[in-house]
């Protein structure tokens, strides 16, 4: 039951194919657990298999990179860009969170139109919104653990969805709205309801926690439980990330944040707007502050001008104009700024001191976004054939991660 999406063919074997995203799982988390006594079966599965490293998309946020994953394919292609736009016809600041956003079609409704019985199990209810359409009319089941609870079988595929996995909904501020996306992944393969999975967590534990804390420890424990389950269920499992993690705090403790509307509108007036397109409904998790924002500029002849400002600035890393930003990172020049502006590793980027409710932050910020939460962990539960030893050992990309699902062991 071979298929193509993208101009990319995928050949999986008959078995269950489970593809994770553990969201914000920078490598740190994996190898803290691993060294812990955490993971057993997810050490023991990379030994037999594959460990290694991969390059996510930028901006590093969850909408672009499962986007990618779920496409294989970069933001040029997919058009998501970032959680949140400024829509260039409109004027205005956007949420991208339906699938009218997105620029090409899912490998996961090719796979089911292949004859796979396909699940997509999320943690975060916008991406089932941006990622899930075509699925459920092609027999499929998509829901998330943050509104398992509304699931309908005309809707998602199926109904009570809560009675699969036995158990209620879980808060979304938690690491139970992960772990209950696994435990849903897993049920559905006993059960013999879904044979082909792409199973995307929440980063709340890792905004929360480092990797060495308590707390991330027994969580990265509870994952291993289940993806115990997806092997002894027969799956060939892979997962990898959307991004990794930093800790974003001044000596003091208090977040290290560069206001970049604030500093720009000191030196060159009013026309300008910064769009912070990590933006997305779960404040609470970053306070809208992350790595990457973009400049929207109403007098364009300005951009070198004010490009050559921001690099100089402390806590700037890179800063690129429309031309260079679709180049180089790989985005659509139409749902970009005319500047891109990227920062250090323990800095994050925002608007305005206004725009940002920092009374969320409980504990100090942890965020992504930027060049240092770009490279994410790829593990899977076979050994890699010598193509495929081959791709990994030069640039492969975490939107990669069904290729190497369903081709690397053939």
């Amino acid at each position: 039951m071979s298929f193509a999406a993208n101009n990319r063919s995928y050949n999986p074997p008959a078995r269950p194919i489970a593809v994770l995203c553990i969201d914000g799982c920078a490598d740190e988390y994996i190898s803290a657990s691993i060294a812990a006594g955490k993971m057993p079966r997810t050490e023991a599965m990379v030994r037999k298999g594959y460990r290694g490293m991969v390059r996510g998309a930028l901006p590093s946020f969850t909408n672009v990179n499962n986007s990618a994953i779920v496409t294989g394919m970069p933001p040029a292609v997919t058009g998501i860009c970032g959680n949140f736009f400024l829509n260039p016809e409109t004027g205005e600041e956007v949420m991208m969170n339906g699938p009218e956003f997105r620029r090409c079609g899912t490998l996961l409704t090719a796979a089911a139109d292949a004859g796979r019985k396909v699940a997509f199990i999320t943690a975060k209810e916008k991406l089932r919104t941006v990622l899930g359409d075509g699925i459920v009319e092609r027999g499929g089941i998509v829901f998330s653990s943050e509104k398992v609870n509304e699931a309908k079988k005309e809707t998602h595929g199926v109904d009570d969805a809560e009675s699969i996995i036995g158990k209620p909904r879980p808060e979304i501020y938690s690491g139970d709205a992960s772990v209950y996306v696994l435990e849903a992944g897993a049920a559905l393969v006993e059960q013999g309801k879904a044979d082909f999975l792409y199973l995307s967590l929440t980063d709340f534990m890792q905004h929360k926690y480092a990797p060495e804390a308590p707390e991330s420890l027994e969580f990265y424990g509870q994952l291993d439980e289940q993806i115990g389950r997806l092997l002894d269920a027969g799956c060939i499992v892979a997962a990898t990330a959307d991004h990794g993690m930093n800790a974003k705090n001044k000596a003091d403790g208090s977040p290290n944040v560069i206001y970049v509307e604030t500093l720009l509108k000191e030196t060159f007036g009013d026309n300008l707007r910064v769009i912070c397109p990590i933006t997305d409904p779960y404040v609470v998790h970053h306070g809208a502050l992350g790595s990457l924002v973009m400049v929207h500029l109403e007098d364009a002849s300005k951009t070198e001008e004010i490009a050559d400002f921001l690099i100089r600035q402390d806590g700037i890393t890179e800063v690129y104009n429309r031309e260079m930003s679709a180049l180089k990172l790989e985005l659509a020049p139409d749902r970009i700024g005319d500047l891109t502006v990227l920062c250090g590793r323990d800095y994050v980027v925002g608007k305005t001191p206004e725009h940002h409710d920092l009374s969320v932050l409980k504990g100090g910020l942890r965020s992504h976004g930027g060049r240092y939460e770009e490279m994410v962990p790829l593990l899977l539960s076979e050994p890699l054939n010598a193509e495929y030893v081959r791709k990994a050992q030069g640039d492969p990309r975490n939107f990669d991660v069904f290729d190497f699902a369903c081709n690397a062991s053939n």
